[in-house]
């Protein structure tokens, strides 16, 4: 009876640890936001400093309404010197029509397009990659995913970060202002569970990088055999930063966010999205099993409504309704935060997709869980344990 009381409170006070924890993430989130997100760096002209070059990287595959719009921020960055390397995997991919008109458009921009890729290894993005790659003119090469929509500013933004100690430059992902209720759903996941998570890690310097939109130094990752050595995971872009780190370098996020403005936005989509994330983070960190879902708004405020109950014997249904009003709270002013601006929504509008996004996730990690096979587009892949993939469909062809 004993034992049975004290795994009793054990559990209690574990919960409450926890819960604990977890507002104090919020906190550092929300610091970090207000420090750092869209701070103006003192910058020297371009034209008066020695600014290195960079080799911009753009895997491509298909074409959205909003691709063209998306890939023209890139041939008007401010900055002196740089080169643009649009890859394409299929030589009939009509990506390529956009990326040849858009070169024929601003003939002053250093641009090359590199057709059929390289076989390294399983990840379909690196094979795509990896002839650019070997290519590339400059030691900084910033990799940027397809859907990215630059300001004119942002790669001077992203090189201010690249100080001697930094090997790696990371924009924190987000979204444009878009139509429709999938483009709320997608801003409130980003601009609160992705923002919060991803603000505490750089803070407190934990490897929390997405490869959406990152800016690295060659050298260190030719030390370790280049880009291709990272052929064998999904989850590249973890995995380099966290060879970077292991190594003694820095990586860290700069002050502008990346803009996502894919022209398909669709709830079911990002939901396939945040599944595929998810069975990625438990085959790398399998500790993401049991972590994860106690992050949860609802699942945490559940366990520790109880642990109050149980230690101060507050009433839990109280606790349970206090504790979700704060959370609500805390995501409102972290979105107002990263959005740094009048959100495109009303309130009425966050509140359903903020109750949408918070009671669906822990289902969709669930699912994640039950089905580790990773379907990236016509390829399916299953994962081992340590993050490395193997793929168990060959490719579609149509």
């Amino acid at each position: 009876m004993n034992y049975m009381l004290c795994t009793l409170y054990g559990f209690a006070i574990f919960f409450m640890i926890f819960w604990l924890s977890m507002w104090l993430v919020h906190i550092i989130a929300l610091v970090a936001g207000r420090w750092k997100l869209h701070r103006k760096v003192a910058q020297v002209p371009i034209y008066e400093t020695p600014w290195p070059g960079v080799s911009i990287i753009k895997p491509l595959m298909g074409v959205d309404p909003n691709l063209f719009g998306n890939l023209e921020t890139f041939f008007l960055l401010e900055y002196p010197i740089y080169e643009l390397l649009f890859c394409v995997e299929d030589e009939t991919d009509p990506v390529l029509m956009l990326v040849y008109k858009l070169m024929e458009k601003y003939p002053q921009v250093d641009a090359r397009s590199f057709v059929g890729g390289c076989g390294v290894g399983v990840n379909p993005k690196i094979n795509n990659m990896q002839p650019a790659y070997e290519a590339s003119k400059y030691d900084l090469i910033l990799i940027s995913d397809s859907g990215i929509r630059m300001k004119e500013d942002t790669l001077q933004d992203m090189v201010n970060y690249m100080t001697d100690n930094v090997a790696l430059v990371h924009q924190m992902p987000f979204t444009c202002d878009r139509e429709g209720f999938a483009s709320v759903y997608e801003k409130i996941f980003f601009g609160t569970v992705q923002s919060r998570m991803y603000l505490a890690a750089d803070l407190l310097r934990i490897n929390c990088h997405t490869g959406m939109s990152a800016l690295l130094r060659k050298a260190p990752l030719e030390e370790v055999g280049g880009l291709k050595s990272f052929g064998v995971y999904l989850a590249e872009d973890f995995f380099y930063a966290k060879s970077l780190t292991t190594r003694g370098w820095r990586i860290t996020v700069c002050s502008q966010p990346a803009m996502q403005n894919s022209g398909h936005c669709e709830v079911q989509s990002f939901q396939a999205r945040l599944r595929r994330w998810a069975k990625l983070r438990v085959a790398m960190l399998p500790l993401t099993i049991v972590l994860e879902p106690l992050s949860e708004c609802l699942v945490l405020g559940a366990c520790t409504s109880w642990a109050a109950s149980v230690l101060f014997e507050w009433d839990s249904l109280v606790f349970y309704l206090v504790h979700i009003l704060l959370w609500f709270m805390f995501d409102w002013t972290m979105l107002c935060v990263v959005q740094n601006g009048p959100l495109p929504f009303n309130k009425l509008e966050f509140i359903i997709a903020w109750l949408l996004s918070e009671t669906t996730r822990p289902y969709l990690f669930l699912q994640a869980v039950l089905d580790p096979l990773i379907q990236w587009r016509s390829r399916v892949y299953k994962l081992k344990w340590g993050g490395i993939a193997e793929e168990v469909k060959a490719k579609v062809k149509y």
